[in-house]
């Protein structure tokens, strides 16, 4: 009996070791409940769910705590583990052209056709990247480093982890989750930054409603910007091509995505993040 009981309690001891209780540390702890954090905004106070229902679930997954040295091939580091062959996706670089698809199936550029002037709106942004640049230069990162980091001012997610990925693969987890919480968050920076620069009267000045856009314009629009862009930066073709594609898929009417109903195409974009 004295021989069951030791051998009882050598197995409990040993199958203390793989749970999660036994593994889990501080790091595990403060990640889980940003993740948690993040699923509450979601869904209680209905912040951005398409970006952080699927970013704080998905640091509820990465932060499982398990015995690294037991080869139970569920981390995502792990060679030959599920978690790692979906991260070749991201490591290779394969997501972010997919999502950019679903965003260029999901975008309507009738407003910039019919107002060209908005792209200096969007050129404004690029002040953001290079003002996180140069502060991560400040910080002590190092250019690629800084680069990569830089990217998360353009507030754009797809493109902070396809550029990550390519000038630094080792920050790429923290810049995503960065870039994405970033965005998701923006409807709770945006109105006191609106209210400083702006008057109540400049609030309540009514836009002109924009002139009607052609469908041969907007057909034309996608094949115009991919050969405008990618040629003065052949680099960005991954990302862009597939943006492009995915919008003249849209407006070109004889495909089949074009039926595609706006909530079948948001649940498609949910999925792809």
């Amino acid at each position: 009996m004295g021989d069951f009981i030791d051998f009882l309690g050598n197995n409990l001891a040993d199958f203390w070791t793989y749970t999660g209780f036994y593994n889990a540390t501080a790091g595990h702890i403060t990640m889980i409940i940003i993740g948690l954090v993040f699923i509450y905004l979601a869904v209680a106070k209905e912040f951005e769910p398409m970006l952080l229902i699927p970013i704080g679930f998905g640091i509820l997954i990465g932060n499982i705590p398990f015995n690294m040295e037991a080869g139970l091939k569920v981390g995502i580091y792990e060679e030959g583990s599920v978690l790692n062959i979906l991260y070749q996706g991201v490591t290779s670089g394969w997501y972010p052209p997919l999502i950019f698809l679903g965003i260029g199936a999901m975008t309507d550029f009738s407003a910039l056709i019919s107002n060209p002037k908005l792209m200096l709106i969007g050129a404004a942004a690029q002040f953001g990247i290079f003002g996180a640049y140069m502060i991560a230069l400040a910080m002590g990162f190092d250019p690629m480093q800084a680069g990569a980091i830089g990217i998360i001012g353009g507030a754009d997610g797809p493109t902070a982890i396809f550029l990550s990925s390519k000038l630094a693969p080792n920050l790429m987890g923290a810049i995503a989750v960065s870039a994405y919480s970033y965005m998701a968050l923006v409807p709770v920076i945006q109105p006191p930054i609106m209210r400083v620069l702006t008057t109540k009267h400049e609030r309540l000045i009514r836009m002109r409603p924009p002139r009607a856009v052609s469908h041969t314009e907007k057909v034309i629009f996608p094949i115009i910007g991919l050969l405008l862009t990618t040629f003065l930066v052949p680099s960005g073709l991954p990302l862009l091509g597939m943006l492009f594609f995915g919008n003249l898929l849209k407006e070109s009417g004889v495909t089949r995505v074009s039926p595609i109903r706006q909530a079948d195409r948001s649940l498609i974009q949910s999925l792809s993040y």
